[in-house]
């Protein structure tokens, strides 16, 4: 039983430079200019995104709440109290699907807990999209997040999840700080065995967008920068 008619829509964001008519519904700009409440990851990106969305958008008439890693979580228990006086609010990541690598579930779990209706839209994802272009296992699957940044950790992570994915047929998807990429693919061609899949996707959905599946051996052989670019790595 819902405490009220409104609803948390989670709004998909653009993972890149990318023409907004290529990746999300035509239906979105209509909607987000029937909301004025929103949960942000970040702020001035949340901006410009719904103005692209919608040129006719008022901003400064939209009540914005911020949700990233400098929130506190305290304050966080009254963003939906707008919907128990029938208001609508997104709910809207820095890129791609909200609660996807995304601090944004804590929102959603509110909101089942309170009775509000919630309501995902169709958009981008860096790391399905990776996964479906890879050619490798998309029936089982895992998503690690970050890899660690320690030298030894971080090795035996790598090791781990490949152990993982030859034991169970599981791909293991992660990603790396942009910055960190080259670092993280000479681990990985460095520590992995030479027959083991890896798939690199890096620019999602953008014009230079690049997704490339081959065995380590076959990486070694390929000159490739991959710093300060989004990527996702799979094995």
């Amino acid at each position: 039983m819902t405490v009220s008619s409104a609803k948390l829509y989670l709004i998909p964001n653009l993972i890149g430079d990318t023409p907004i008519d290529s990746v999300l519904p035509a239906s979105l700009s209509t909607l987000v200019s029937q909301i004025s409440y929103f949960i942000v990851e970040d702020l001035r990106n949340s901006r410009r995104f719904l103005k692209k969305l919608n040129k006719d958008i008022v901003i400064d008439s939209l009540k914005f709440y911020e949700l990233n890693q400098h929130t506190n979580l305290e304050e966080i228990y009254d963003y939906l109290d707008v919907c128990s006086k029938g208001m609508d609010i997104g709910l809207i990541s820095e890129a791609g699907l909200p609660c996807i690598a995304d601090p944004g579930n804590v929102i959603v779990r509110m909101a089942h807990e309170k009775g509000i209706k919630v309501v995902p839209i169709a958009g981008p994802s860096s790391i399905f999209m990776a996964l479906m272009s890879s050619g490798l296992n998309g029936q089982n699957f895992a998503f690690n997040g970050y890899i660690n940044i320690e030298p030894k950790l971080r090795i035996r992570q790598l090791k781990l999840l490949e152990n993982k994915s030859l034991r169970e047929g599981q791909s293991q998807i992660f990603m790396d700080t942009p910055y960190r990429n080259n670092k993280l693919f000479n681990d990985l061609l460095l520590n992995l065995n030479p027959d083991t899949y890896l798939c690199i996707a890096s620019n999602i959905s953008c014009e230079n967008e690049f997704i490339l599946t081959k065995k380590i051996a076959e990486w070694k052989k390929i000159n490739i920068d991959l710093d300060k670019k989004p990527c996702i790595f799979i094995i």
